[in-house]
């Protein structure tokens, strides 16, 4: 019994070990690039700091490092991608002068009519706005990160500012919308709760 446990404790703390190997022979700014390549939102230095065990002083000037070598400073070529620090954190970003080519490419993968999925996600942001990617994921109970990004290609939902305390990106409909739906303002749209079995399901507060 007691081999057992103490192979038991032995197993739980590998990955811990793991962890702890990796931090401390990986390259810093391999790890940032990393954990920025499945942010959904800006990570500030101190959370990136946390996740790297590392001071923030030192995570800073390997940001500031990655930020200059997308740029193109030095010997290297400009990125396609840019880091930028927005909203008191880091995140990836398309180059602005790519963005036409990106719009075009997203508009031909799209389908022409909305999936179910879209329709659902583009509705609690048109009644919720302004709403961050991890609210309209609580409202619908599902990951939303692809949907979102498809509104955002076909013009139907725009990025309206971000939420002061977390930093997270808040989204809104777009201009484009009021025309697909011959209406002049968001608030013609239709009562949201007659359409509803619950009322208070799904859309309050």
């Amino acid at each position: 019994m007691a081999d057992q446990f103490a192979a038991g404790v032995q197993g739980a703390d590998a990955p811990d070990q793991a962890l702890a190997d990796a931090r401390r022979n990986l390259p810093l700014q391999q790890q940032l690039e990393a954990l920025l390549l499945v942010a959904d939102e800006p990570i500030g230095a101190v959370h990136l700091a946390t996740a790297v065990d590392r001071p923030v002083r030192e995570v800073r000037s390997a940001l500031a490092a990655l930020v200059a070598d997308y740029d193109g400073v030095g010997e290297g070529p400009e990125r396609g991608f840019e880091l930028r620090e927005v909203a008191g954190g880091y995140r990836f970003y398309v180059r602005e002068s790519l963005d036409v080519i990106v719009a075009d490419f997203v508009q031909q993968q799209s389908p022409t009519r909305l999936s179910q999925a879209a329709l659902e996600t583009l509705a609690v942001i048109a009644y919720r706005q302004p709403i961050s990617r991890g609210a309209i994921a609580s409202v619908r109970a599902v990951n939303v990160d692809s949907v979102v990004r498809t509104l955002v290609g076909r013009g139907l939902v725009t990025e309206v500012g971000h939420d002061n305390e977390t930093g997270a990106i808040l989204y809104g409909t777009d201009d484009s919308l009021l025309g697909y739906l011959g209406i002049s303002s968001i608030d013609e749209l239709p009562p949201i709760a007659p359409l509803l079995d619950d009322p208070s399901e799904g859309f309050s507060e």
